[in-house]
């Protein structure tokens, strides 16, 4: 809809207009005419940006400073004032990628207040409609995430629906049905409802918002600006799979329509308790009934102050009139309804400089350019470092050393530069160049397809080695025991080992030197690390930490290999025609085995006689050919990873998710419920653990692998001890 050139022209025109608000409020009837049209197309191009991208270029509090412009102009202008103007209607975000449906009652935006005063007019004016002297109130938490409206009937969840225009909404119906804290059922009943829409927000804690955030970068992804567009990309997801990953939650704060109509709901809080009872997630616990509006921004003084210990992020209350009956009285505008309002709090921004630009690598090789700011207060806290994300990030804002740049934060998110201010230039400011090499080893960057982030792939780099060699020796690739996460740092910080190739030139003599380590748990760490060379091929190319490549993606290469050395020369179009496996898969493993330091790893691994060889399946017996198991619960004979690794051995197939394709279900202690109700549905037999047991008893020892995944102990091989 916008080229990257009218996005800039339109992001410029922004930033003038919120430099000059002052001179738009004194505006002649002449100037007012031109301000408005030119208002209006800007108020629509961050709707876009807001609703539709989910990438909004602005604070919530500059667009709303804009908007209140327009309102002011149009208001003391009535006849500027068109049909197609935003304050006509409510903003859409409708991207035409779902069906729409059509909401019970209207889904308006609330009216904003930015001051004790501005609440105190509002509570003015709802007295004077209603011709009541003191109105009760519930004030509650604003979320920040993504607006829903869900439809039971007959107690049964039958829709979710987007905001969409206020009016009309996309259907989001199987996207929703993912979110553990929707009900699937919700006996209205009980209150004599029949159909309820209720309104409520996606959202995503700030514990897990960040967590998304460090795996989008260093999936070479650009991070979400903040919670809410985390959670509005989340659930217009097109695969309710990807959905469910990104642990959302829904809140529920209103009962919007109810039927039958004569349904007793007197009151905003009694609802409220309602939903409750039904096992929707309410703002319950954090929502007070004031008598007044002086309750009410005492209430609202008390959560700025403990906003930050929150764990959604909040940017505001919401102030409602607690007596339903007086909703139609009060009515609405063609925006917003008279009988509630938002006090959005002061927002936290700060302007600093921008003094030197650092480039870290992350533990996949992703090259991090790192701010360094002159020091600023922001909400508490000394910001002096901000992330720059990737190229992408800076190239798109124009991002210079020694620019002025406005910073923000909210809550725990991670401070980021909201804004440039390109006024303030004095023509000394440098572009930021990006470096060509790893900052830490000197190996040239690669750019991998649909990725904006450079990353270094040297499985030698010093910045990524420990995390390399942790993944290596962990239980799913070469199931080292004795070799974790302590006993890697402490090899690598003696300069023992450099890479995961050096594991296997350690003596018994350099282990007996680390603290903590007596000869028993020496021998037996050298002993794992013996054993480790006789792992299949498939758990080799895992242990590597190719980009993309996972334990089942290596287990299709190992399929089409004799050698790891068959990838240096595998064409492109080979490993694409694998199942899973597109162009950019492949053209990681190119990548990889194109870097002639990654190779003389390989070597050294070769040349410690590690199995670099694809070996015919040593099968006990074939008791098991053809069948596909899938494991529940917890087993109290062995891992359920070695129980996969028991079936694969005699003979069967060995999955984590249940197909038509499967032909037991192994139940252990506390299943989960999503493998019962998919086995119900294929019609797969479901098997106790006992019965499993029973099925291989006669083939391998369980004891035994009972006690070695105990003690981590295996019987001793022949090895090179000093």
């Amino acid at each position: 809809m916008f080229t990257p050139e009218k996005e800039r022209e339109f992001y410029e025109k922004t930033l003038e207009f919120l430099k000059n608000l002052g001179k738009v409020k004194r505006a002649t009837y002449k100037e007012a005419k031109k301000f408005v049209e030119e208002l209006r197309e800007i108020i629509r191009f961050h709707d876009y940006k807001y609703y539709v991208q989910s990438n909004p270029v602005i604070s919530d509090y500059d667009y709303d400073r804009l908007f209140r412009a327009l309102k002011e102009l149009e208001k003391r202008y009535p006849d500027l004032i068109t049909p197609d103007s935003p304050t006509q209607r409510v903003a859409s975000e409708i991207t035409g990628e779902f069906p729409t449906v059509k909401h019970y009652t209207p889904m308006l935006s609330l009216d904003n207040a930015y001051s004790e005063e501005e609440l105190r007019e509002f509570d003015r004016r709802v007295r004077q409609i209603t011709g009541l002297e003191t109105i009760e109130y519930t004030v509650e938490p604003k979320l920040d995430g993504a607006g829903i409206a869900l439809v039971y009937e007959n107690d049964l969840f039958v829709r979710g629906a987007t905001r969409g225009d206020g009016e009309v909404g996309e259907d989001i119906t199987n996207n929703l049905k993912t979110i553990r804290t929707i009900p699937l059922k919700a006996e209205f009943s009980r209150y004599g409802i029949r159909l309820a829409e209720i309104r409520g927000e996606v959202v995503i804690s700030k514990e897990e918002f960040n967590k998304l955030n460090q795996e989008r970068v260093e999936e070479g992804l650009s991070p979400f600006a903040n919670p809410r567009n985390a959670a509005a990309g989340s659930i217009r997801q097109k695969d309710p799979k990807e959905v469910a990953k990104r642990k959302l939650e829904a809140i529920v704060y209103q009962l919007s329509y109810v039927e039958p109509e004569e349904s007793n709901l007197e009151t905003h809080y009694e609802s409220l308790k309602i939903l409750h009872s039904l096992g929707f997630k309410t703002l319950l616990k954090d929502t007070k009934v004031c008598k007044g509006i002086e309750e009410v921004i005492e209430y609202c003084r008390e959560w700025e102050e403990r906003r930050d210990k929150y764990p959604y992020e909040i940017d505001g209350m919401v102030i409602k009139v607690n007596n339903r009956k007086l909703y139609e009285k009060l009515g609405y505008t063609s925006h917003h309804p008279r009988w509630a309002i938002a006090y959005k709090f002061k927002p936290r921004r700060a302007i600093t400089k921008l003094v030197d630009v650092v480039f870290q690598v992350g533990r996949t090789g992703i090259i991090t350019p790192v701010g360094k700011l002159d020091p600023v207060q922001l909400g508490g806290v000394t910001v002096s470092s901000v992330s720059l994300f990737n190229e992408d990030f800076i190239r798109e804002r124009d991002i210079r050393l020694g620019d002025y740049v406005v910073v923000e934060r909210s809550g725990d998110v991670i401070p980021y530069i909201a804004e440039v201010l390109k006024e303030k230039r004095t023509g000394d400011e440098k572009p930021i160049e990006f470096p060509k090499v790893c900052p830490s080893c000197g190996s040239k960057l690669v750019k991998l397809p649909d990725e904006v982030a450079f990353r270094c792939i040297n499985i030698a780099c010093p910045a990524q080695s420990v995390l390399r060699i942790k993944h290596w020796a962990s239980r799913e690739a070469m199931d080292i025991r004795g070799l974790g996460d302590a006993t890697v740092k402490l090899l690598f910080d003696k300069g023992l080992v450099k890479d995961v190739g050096d594991i296997y030139y350690l003596k018994l003599i350099d282990i007996l030197k680390l603290p903590g380590f007596g000869e028993k748990s020496a021998m037996n760490l050298i002993r794992a690390i013996e054993e480790s060379k006789d792992r299949p091929l498939d758990r080799v190319i895992y242990g590597l930490g190719i980009r993309y490549v996972g334990s089942t993606t290596a287990k299709k290469i190992e399929e089409v290999i004799k050698s790891i050395w068959d990838l240096k020369e595998v064409p492109l179009e080979k490993l694409m025609k694998l199942e899973g496996i597109g162009y950019k898969v492949a053209r990681s493993i190119k990548e990889f085995f194109n870097r002639h330091e990654n190779i003389e790893v390989i070597k050294k691994l070769e040349k410690a006689g590690v199995n670099l060889t694809k070996k015919a399946a040593k099968k006990v017996s074939d008791v098991l050919r053809g069948k596909t198991f899938v494991f529940t619960g917890t087993l109290s004979c062995c891992s359920r990873e070695k129980a996969g690794e028991i079936v694969e051995m005699l003979g069967g197939k060995f999955s984590n998710s249940i197909t038509s394709r499967t032909d037991y279900l192994v139940v252990g202690q506390d299943p989960g419920k999503t493998k019962l109700e998919k086995a119900k549905k294929y019609r797969i037999k479901t098997i106790t653990e006992e019965e499993f047991v029973n099925m291989i008893k006669d083939y391998v020892n369980l004891e035994k692998i009972k006690e070695e995944e105990k003690t981590g102990l295996r019987e001793p091989k022949v090895g090179r001890l000093f």
